[in-house]
């Protein structure tokens, strides 16, 4: 444990792999010192508190900086978490050993799968969150994580350097500047401000400058970032006003109760903290005509609507409801926000109106004709804290791909085809969703996450092992298993077998008729199928791969073409605007300079980037590497003839 003099507050400096209990101090040391880590993370909003876990999981010396260390684990909006596709990114950071899964689990009121109704390849988990309960567990988790250090400051400028031969770019960051005027060095830093770089807060026509309700914004980081070449922008979101519990009539709205059993965001446990029937239930109402009269007379007090930012088109304000959909109804979910909270989240009645106007518009709901308004409306890191670690330790990053997960999609899409509103998650947006699916996020990252990066626990790797072994030989047992049609049908009359079929069926073809699961395909062969039922997520996962079993043969094909075109590597110091040998108009110059591709398949997704751009660039890469390769097979005596060539592929 170590104390610094003269640099704010200090919490849990934990520099080994020990567990150490959290402690809050000040430095009393009498000589200054400027600190040193491996990695500094800055926010410590969800995308920071992920980043900084992942790094210091990864064995780096990681601080955390955020303005406000009682803040962290704070929800500035929504108190949920999950829901579709957002669901399958919480599996997938829970498979690298995240926090956010493991958090919910212990901290949720109201736990349901969305999206029942279709494969469960779409299925979203969904949680509603005790806001109190998530704050609490996550400071907990960050306060007594090994190697990760937890310090008060706002960060206003970032310490640069010339950067290193073997990397890229105009600058290397080597540290950051708080705003006491104090230092802080480290090998790698991540930003991960949120809402704080220079936010404003909106309410009505009034806006004033703030991170969140009762922080300041961070103003000198962005004009550094802005001297730097970096675009800032500001993307609008959307918060609804809070609700008194006790002013809603819920007697004559419809009731939502949770899933039973509930199912755990983790990998890792098998329950949730709470039972069902100890859950909190959410209600539904709706909007109507009189909500639209209010909305459309007051247009002209509505800053949301009349800026010329754009706002979130997947979450949007009842403004931007009523105007897009004019005449209809829209539903606004009442959901709790905690066990012993007064407070009642409106979902879908996110507004900007000014303060009377919200409470008049709330009142005209049905259920809500007594509503009081409490609070009026105010207008994903762990890959980043990962490569941070690696990059340190000189290893190569850590790449999801699109292929591979939805975080590979997320980062490709922003990446790539950049974004002018907050960005959201569906499944839609992936390609190959049927092999991207919520139960098997594990066999997917989790093995790689423990190999190639360090990040996921021992207890981790060795359950997703047992689970991967069991799967595979639960599979081929079912495959092995053959009767006839007609046999089936007598085990199973329940199964809309046709006993017409010449061929005998295997279980795992039984198994995938919608009125079969492992449970009834085992009491009707117990042997050797009972084992296979008494781990309630194996069983399902089972039927799940027995769902999918055809597809998947042909999705994994089209995966491997996809995969041989990531393959193709582009030059990472290339110089698109002045590149020599490559016919490329010079939109697509701009294009490709603005984007920087790591890969053809990246290059490709990049909008206005034409096929014909492409095959040229695929041409000019190919043919570097060919030469690259003849120059790497010469002996090494006559490596002194071909100084030039070398000269000229390294400005390549």
């Amino acid at each position: 444990m170590f104390s610094f003099r003269g640099c704010g507050r200090w919490v849990a400096a934990s520099l080994t792999k020990q567990h150490h209990p959290s402690s809050r101090f000040s430095g009393d040391s009498a000589a200054p010192w400027t600190p040193h880590f491996d990695v500094v993370v800055i926010g410590g909003g969800h995308a920071g508190t992920e980043a900084a876990a992942a790094a210091a999981r990864c064995g780096s010396r990681t601080l955390l900086l955020t303005h406000r260390v009682d803040t962290i684990g704070q929800m500035s909006c929504n108190p949920s978490f999950g829901g579709i596709g957002k669901g399958h990114l919480m599996r997938e950071v829970d498979a690298l050993d995240g926090l956010c899964s493991r958090i919910c689990d212990q901290s949720g009121v109201h736990y349901k799968v969305l999206n029942r109704r279709k494969g469960p390849a779409v299925w979203g988990l969904r949680a509603q969150i005790d806001r109190k309960l998530y704050k609490q567990n996550m400071q907990k988790e960050i306060l007594n994580t090994p190697l990760l250090t937890v310090r008060e400051g706002a960060v206003e400028d970032l310490i640069l350097t010339e950067p290193e031969p073997e990397h890229t770019g105009k600058y290397r960051v080597s540290g950051v500047v708080l705003g006491d005027g104090s230092t802080v060095y480290a090998e790698s830093v991540v930003l991960t401000t949120g809402t704080f770089l220079r936010g404003m807060i909106v309410i009505g026509l009034e806006m004033h400058p703030a991170g969140r309700l009762g922080d300041q914004p961070s103003i000198g980081l962005a004009q550094t970032l802005e001297k730097l070449g970096f675009v800032v922008g500001r993307l609008k979101t959307g918060t609804p006003p809070r609700i008194a519990k006790e002013s809603i009539n819920f007697s004559i709205l419809n009731k939502q109760t949770p899933d039973n059993p509930s199912i755990p965001f983790s990998f890792i446990n098998e329950t949730v903290w709470i039972k069902p029937e100890d859950q909190l239930p959410c209600y539904l109402t709706h909007t109507n005509p009189q909500v639209d009269e209010i909305v459309l007379e007051n247009l002209h007090l509505n800053c949301h609507v009349k800026e010329s930012t754009r706002g979130p088109r997947y979450c949007p304000s009842i403004e931007s409801k009523v105007l897009r959909f004019p005449n209809r109804l829209h539903q606004v979910w009442l959901e709790p926000e905690g066990m012993d909270s007064d407070l009642i989240y409106p979902q879908g009645l996110s507004v900007t109106l000014p303060a009377d106007l919200q409470e008049k518009m709330i009142t005209c709901i049905r259920g809500l004709e007594k509503a009081k308004m409490i609070q009026p409306v105010l207008l994903q890191g762990v890959i980043a804290g990962i490569n941070a670690s690696l990059r340190v330790r000189h290893k190569p990053p850590f790449v999801i791909s699109r292929t591979e997960g939805y975080i590979g999609v997320l980062i490709d899409d922003l990446t790539t085809l950049g974004t002018s509103e907050p960005y959201r998650m569906f499944t839609s947006r992936a390609e190959f969703r049927l092999s991207l699916r919520p139960d098997n996020a594990d066999s997917r990252l989790t093995f790689r996450g423990y190999k190639e990066a360090g990040c996921v626990s021992q207890q981790r790797y060795e359950r997703a092992t047992w689970m991967k072994s069991s799967l595979e030989e639960g599979i081929s047992v079912l495959k092995s298993i053959e009767f006839p049609s007609s046999k089936w049908k007598n085990l199973i009359p329940e199964a809309s077998i046709s006993i017409g079929r010449s061929l005998p069926l295997r279980a795992l073809d039984v198994l995938k008729y919608e009125e079969v699961d492992t449970e009834l395909l085992a009491k009707a062969v117990p042997e050797p199928l009972k084992k296979y039922t008494k781990c309630r997520e194996l069983a399902e996962r089972l039927k799940i791969e027995a769902t999918y079993e055809s597809v998947l043969f042909h999705q994994q094909q089209e995966i491997k073409e996809v995969q041989r075109d990531e393959a193709l590597q582009l030059p990472k110091d290339l110089d698109y605007l002045t590149l020599r040998d490559v016919s490329l108009s010079c939109e697509v110059r701009e294009k490709l300079h603005f984007s920087r591709p790591q890969t053809i398949g990246a290059a490709s997704r990049i909008p206005g980037v034409t096929p014909a751009a492409i095959i040229n660039l695929l041409r000019f890469v190919k043919s570097t590497q060919q030469r690259q390769a003849a120059l790497d097979s010469l002996p090494k005596t006559d490596q002194h003839l071909c100084n030039t060539d070398k000269l000229e592929d390294r400005q390549l």
